[in-house]
């Protein structure tokens, strides 16, 4: 009877340390970052809409895609939809500019309306808390993912959950992105 015992509480505590080692310990809505203003932006305001999070570079061959970015946001963003753009200077020192500059660019350029934040890093040992989560199976509970260039995407449903990373080649209005918005399969 006692060898039973220490076996199914072997086996308990086994299951708690595997569970608890892929049970994320933030959600998405946890953090806080900054604005290109410099305002802080807490994405728990984001609560109830469906994130695509997109490392942005203005200096990139995929610097295009800001366009098709914005055509999503505008198609969607009154159907609980957003996007989050975090410049990010990690691939070929293709986003130097300061952020006004940044804001500038995206304005001036593209006309970019979603909400763009601060220049952050998205890989390496100075990544940014909020790529940390979105890479990190022990963050996020869900998977790892690898941030290989600029313009690589993050799904994030409505509640708070780590949901696709889509490489960068892979256009924003491309379907798997517009269904998932859409809630197709």
């Amino acid at each position: 009877m006692k060898k039973i015992f220490s076996a199914i509480a072997s086996l308990f505590f086994a299951a708690n340390v595997a569970s608890a080692q892929t049970a994320p310990t933030k959600s998405f809505y946890d953090f806080k970052t900054k604005s290109l203003d410099g305002k802080e932006f807490d994405l728990s305001q984001l609560k109830g809409k469906k994130v695509l999070v997109v490392n942005t570079a203005s200096k990139c061959g995929f610097t295009y895609q800001y366009a098709d970015l914005e055509k999503l946001y505008e198609k969607y963003k009154d159907k609980n939809f957003v996007i989050i753009g975090f410049p990010a200077n990690n691939f070929g020192s293709q986003e130097p500019g300061t952020n006004d500059e940044i804001a500038t660019f995206c304005s001036k350029n593209y006309g970019v309306s979603f909400p763009m934040m601060s220049k952050i890093s998205v890989k390496g040992d100075d990544m940014d808390a909020i790529y940390k989560w979105l890479t990190e199976k022990t963050q996020n509970g869900v998977s790892d993912a690898s941030v290989k260039w600029n313009f690589h995407k993050f799904l994030i449903d409505e509640n708070g959950k780590w949901i696709d990373s889509i490489g960068s080649a892979t256009n924003p209005m491309d379907e798997k992105i517009t269904n998932w918005i859409e809630g197709k399969k």
